[in-house]
């Protein structure tokens, strides 16, 4: 009974916390509309109905971070690291080097892939990327790049993690990488790009990734949750940007061969 009073208090507070969080962007739509646009709020019973929808989900979404996400995330990357500890054997005496952790990291590049595929704002971005190239451009298609960039560079990310190598090292050297096929992309396909880096990191990666990091570091011996847990986002925005490019110089380079070896 304790329990249900308790998930009830929680519940109307996250409410009453995002009801809050979502005015402010609901008060300047609807002031741009009446007071500079000087129209009507169209089907403003329905608008309402949706506002409502939005604080509800919100609310439900956040608490299902807080009980389910986050704990699976850090309960996975302990298990596992724990796992890897003890296959080490005897090299755990003189500590774990990082071909210990394989299932670690095929755990990040499995679980960066399954979050960005079912990640919304991707969606959204994929299916208008879809109707601006007038079809030329598959949304599904487009959306698997992005996740085998995400998977890549989770993935990587963990790896920095058990070997405690700086962040900035890697950050440096794939924005030299990035550069440098933005030199050579076609322009068409260099904002979608840079977009595709944006839009993963939202809803769905952000709280598995985060507590995957926060997990895998709090349970290796001589890391910090708070310098070396986080990082990982930065990573997954990073390697999407790589990917999509890459995936467009591969084609049109495979198209000009095609012809070549046609004409």
């Amino acid at each position: 009974m304790q329990a249900t009073v308790d998930w009830a208090v929680t519940l109307a507070q996250t409410l009453w916390a995002t009801f809050f969080d979502v005015v402010p962007i609901v008060a300047t739509l609807f002031v741009f509309q009446v007071l500079v646009l000087r129209r009507r709020i169209p089907n403003l019973r329905r608008v309402c109905i949706g506002f409502a929808y939005v604080v509800v989900g919100l609310a439900l979404f956040l608490l299902g971070l807080e009980h389910a996400l986050f704990p699976l995330g850090e309960t996975m990357a302990v298990q596992l690291t724990m796992r890897s500890q003890a296959l080490g054997g005897a090299a755990q005496a003189v500590g774990l080097g990082w071909q210990h952790y394989g299932w670690i990291y095929v755990f990040a590049a499995a679980i960066g892939f399954a979050t960005t595929i079912a990640e919304p704002a991707l969606i959204a971005v994929a299916l208008k990327a879809g109707e601006a190239s007038g079809g030329t451009l598959r949304p599904f298609g487009l959306r698997i790049v992005v996740a085998v960039g995400v998977a890549v560079g989770v993935a990587l990310g963990t790896f920095r993690i058990v070997t405690g190598t700086p962040l900035y090292y890697y950050i440096m050297a794939g924005y030299v990488v990035v550069i440098v096929q933005t030199a050579f992309a076609r322009r068409a396909i260099i904002p979608l790009a840079y977009d595709s880096g944006g839009v993963t990191t939202s809803t769905v990666t952000v709280p598995l990734v985060t507590a995957l990091g926060l997990g895998l570091a709090s349970m290796i011996p001589g890391r910090s949750a708070l310098i070396d847990g986080f990082g990982l986002i930065a990573l997954a925005s990073l390697f999407p940007m790589m990917t999509v490019m890459g995936y467009a110089q591969l084609g049109a380079w495979w198209r000009r061969a095609t012809r070549r070896a046609l004409g």
